[in-house]
């Protein structure tokens, strides 16, 4: 086991929104190099196309462009922030451009631009609860305060359905990895979309249904303290790394040489029942409910959570590479067999996190990397195999 007596890394929490996740934040390390994918410049092919807004929210109604179902983040938009919308529409200022990507079939995902379409679809054509009325509005207060979409009058309502919108649209000849490095280079307003949040708004119905139907198991909440329906879809990404690993194996990881191009091509695979049926998606999902048992059987509350032999530690943020790494590994065992072995598993664990810093930074910083994804699997699988 590698030593050291230099202090370990710093655990750093991600925030959205100032507040915490509960999830440990990834860190770069400068002095990897960036693995360079081969672009070829004659793979992009992206059209600019003009819509007018009733187009584009019939084409919603019709299925034809998706607003990524179950992306909570989309509609996390104040109710200000939504009439100010509507009202720089209503005063004619045009509306920064849309990015979707198109299908092979011709079907539309909306991969930036998804809280203001799902805002004026609330707002135009929204039932119930979902549809608004105006508030605070800057400039159109006397007009138009208070009222909805039903309300507003005639040519106010012609505004709106004729604004004319701009959306540059990702042909589907465009390779899947060059697409989902386009849409991270472009993805700089606002709040950025995290990685997993493109993967969501590029990926089909089968793969978001797989994984949600996984972070959506009592197994998985109670081994990471309830965080399945993560804002921020951390726990999707970390059922995707479960089931890249699972699919692959992490020997064959050094193929592709990133994190990013890893989780892509299983996004791909997951969606495609040609090269994952759906007998082996209930051996994944048989799987991946086991290994959370066993690690909620183990580790109990610190599942997944740097947890040193430094007293008065308290609980860290759920680390993704401690995830994947013991995920993967107790996959494999019986309940009974860790149970009488658990003491010993969790001693080793500790010593890891706190006397080998090689193991530290494989689960801190660049933990994409080669060598540090085949070292932590190499050291989580000889702490597991800790004997009495």
């Amino acid at each position: 086991m590698t030593t050291s007596e230099t202090a370990p890394p710093p655990v750093l929490e991600e925030y959205f929104l100032d507040q915490p996740t509960g999830v440990e934040a990834e860190t770069e390390d400068e002095a990897i190099p960036e693995i360079e994918r081969p672009w070829k410049p004659e793979q992009i092919r992206v059209n600019t196309k003009q819509f007018s807004l009733r187009n584009a929210l019939d084409m919603i109604d019709d299925d034809s462009l998706e607003l990524a179902p179950d992306f909570q983040r989309g509609r996390v938009w104040k109710h200000v922030q939504k009439s100010r919308l509507i009202e720089s529409v209503l005063l004619q200022i045009p509306l920064p451009a849309f990015y979707f990507a198109e299908d092979a079939e011709g079907f539309m995902r909306v991969v930036d631009g998804l809280q203001r379409l799902s805002t004026i679809h609330d707002f135009v054509r929204g039932e119930g609860t979902s549809g608004f009325a105006l508030k605070g509005l800057e400039y159109l207060g006397d007009s138009v305060e208070g009222k909805r979409f039903e309300d507003l009058p005639a040519p106010w309502k012609r505004r709106i359905n004729n604004a004319q919108i701009m959306a540059h649209v990702i042909d589907p000849t465009t390779p899947p990895d060059v697409m989902y490095d386009i849409f991270k280079r472009i993805n700089t307003g606002g709040t950025p979309l995290n990685a997993q949040e493109i993967r969501h708004c590029m990926s089909k119905d089968r793969s978001r249904r797989i994984l949600k139907e996984m972070t959506s198991s009592d197994e998985f909440n109670a081994a990471t303290n309830d965080l399945g329906g993560h804002e921020r879809m951390n726990d999707r990404e970390m059922a995707l790394r479960f089931a890249a690993f699972w699919i692959h194996g992490p020997n064959e990881y050094a193929r592709f040489g990133a994190m990013d191009p890893f989780l892509q091509r299983t996004t791909a695979i997951l969606d495609s029942p040609s090269e994952v049926d759906d007998s082996r998606v209930e051996r994944l999902m048989a799987d991946f409910r086991r290994a959370m048992e066993n690690a909620r059987l183990v580790f109990e509350d610190q599942a997944f959570r740097k947890w040193s032999l430094y007293p008065n530690q308290g609980k860290s943020p759920i680390n993704r590479a401690l995830f994947e790494a013991w995920a993967i590994t107790l996959a494999a065992y019986e309940g009974h067999d860790l149970e009488g072995r658990r003491h010993l598993i969790v001693h080793a664990a500790r010593e890891l996190m706190t006397r080998d810093y090689r193991y530290l930074e494989a689960i801190t910083s660049s933990t994409g990397d080669t060598k540090r994804v085949r070292y932590r699997f190499d050291a989580t699988r000889q702490a597991a195999e800790a004997r009495l």
